[in-house]
């Protein structure tokens, strides 16, 4: 069989790196749990019309099909694809579950999906995604837009591994700003445009707006809102305003969008200060956002682009009438991991889980090791037996290269048991029903590596 070639976004990690990614993935959760989410996970299917219904394009969507079915030329909206956010499967989960779920709905997800995109540093076709929603029941509370993003943030500190930033916006600032200039129905071309200034920079976003039928001074003043930024509310509302009284617009959206913006700056800067700024170019160019709009960044590695965003929206999910509003950000945990491992930023303590290598003294006694080790784990104790029998030295060496702490050496001709620590070299008597190693033992750590650069 020829050697097989890895395939291009589809990250495989090796066990160090999949424990680091598990870390990860733990920290959110643990976060996420103690702000009262609750967890869920959804199917990887959804039907392609719903699927294409949030703006993405059917070239991104992986589409499910039987290898008997491989002649079928078409697709229609009952066809299956992967999904490839956590966003529209959440809708339809809310749309289905209503009647059994408590409202607000306060939950996250943590699961891989599916884009079909060229893949490059830190982006893949298989990723792993932690999302963090709440919805509501006909309307949802603005103190959730402020909510979500602290929760966010302060996960993401949790994580020890840099300091982010969470930029915000609010749609009605810019909508309102932009009605007020005269864009009329071109109002979401030109939130696209905008939201693409850091990639393509000002010259092309002002051509760009042109396009859409802006003049040059209308595009001028749309980048101009774009340059704003701060962490201080009144001064970005007194920015924001002064540009709106010298472009000649504004209005109750504008302000309305303001006094939630400058809200969500406040309460940031007195929970946790420095984590929120605000940014004016962030417009998240799908058109259901509705509210607040947020991006991170982590800083020292911008290259990286946004590693968490989302925002408040209105009417993704609706039924009969009723209306499910919500608020939620969505969190790339492999593009954070992918850049972790390049870095050695975090490594595990030890490559096994295990706590304590039970010694074989000989492959006819395998079976007292056996004993012992289940005994350990009995009590909670993650515990390894040695795969053979070999000289003592070498079964020393086997759970050194692995990080082991501990080494158990069972008793013989009515000794006892005793117990080896490998980093003070202390060895023991000890009991398997009573034993217990250092509480930091039982479980892997995660730390920055120690490195000896010249």
């Amino acid at each position: 069989m020829a050697r097989p070639r890895p395939l291009s976004g589809f990250p495989e990690w090796l066990p160090s790196g999949r424990a680091v990614e598990r870390h990860l993935i733990e920290t959110l959760a643990r976060v996420f749990a103690l702000h009262g989410f609750v967890e869920i996970e959804t199917r990887a299917v959804e039907p392609l019309g719903d699927l294409l219904r949030k703006g993405e394009t059917s070239k991104e969507v992986y589409v499910l099909g039987r290898l008997q079915d491989a002649g079928k030329t078409g697709y229609d909206a009952k066809t299956l694809g992967l999904h490839f956010d956590l966003t529209v499967p959440l809708a339809r989960y809310v749309l289905e579950n209503a009647g059994r779920l408590d409202f607000p709905f306060k939950r996250y997800q943590i699961q891989k999906v599916w884009r079909g995109e060229r893949p490059q540093e830190g982006r893949f076709r298989e990723f792993i995604q932690a999302d963090l929603d709440v919805i509501g029941l006909g309307e949802l509370p603005f103190h959730y837009e402020v909510e979500l993003p602290l929760v966010m943030a302060e996960a993401l500190a949790a994580l020890g591994i840099g300091q982010f930033r969470v930029l915000v916006n609010n749609r009605k600032v810019a909508e309102g700003f932009y009605r007020g200039l005269g864009s009329g129905d071109a109002i979401d071309a030109v939130l696209r445009w905008i939201d693409k200034l850091d990639k393509i920079g000002p010259q092309a976003v002002a051509a760009g707006l042109a396009g859409e039928g802006l003049s040059s001074d209308q595009a001028r003043a749309a980048l101009d809102l774009a340059a704003i930024s701060g962490s201080d509310a009144a001064q970005v509302a007194h920015d924001v305003r002064r540009l709106a009284a010298s472009a000649g617009t504004g209005g109750p959206l504008l302000d309305e969008g303001l006094d939630e913006l400058s809200a969500l700056l406040e309460a940031a800067g007195r929970r946790l200060p420095g984590s929120v700024v605000a940014d004016l170019k962030i417009a998240r160019g799908l058109d259901y956002y509705t509210g607040s709009v947020y991006e991170t960044v982590w800083l020292g590695q911008e290259s990286l682009g946004s590693v968490c965003s989302g925002g408040r929206y209105d009417s993704l999910a609706c039924s009969g009438g009723q209306t499910y509003p919500g608020v939620g950000l969505s969190i790339g945990v492999s593009r954070l991991v992918s850049r972790v491992l390049a870095l050695g930023l975090l490594a595990p303590s030890r490559l096994s889980p295990a706590a304590v290598l039970v010694a074989v003294v000989a492959e006819g006694d395998r079976t007292a090791s056996d004993t012992i080790a289940a005994e350990l784990r009995r009590r909670g104790i993650p515990a390894d037996v040695a795969p053979v029998a070999a000289k003592f030295g070498k079964q020393l060496k086997y759970a050194d290269q692995r990080g082991i702490p501990f080494v158990w050496f069972p008793g013989s001709e009515g000794d006892g048991d005793q117990v080896k620590d490998l980093r003070s070299g202390e060895q023991v008597d000890a009991d398997a029903a009573t034993w217990a190693p250092p509480l930091a033992d039982l479980a892997v750590g995660f730390a920055k590596p120690v490195r000896n650069d010249p």
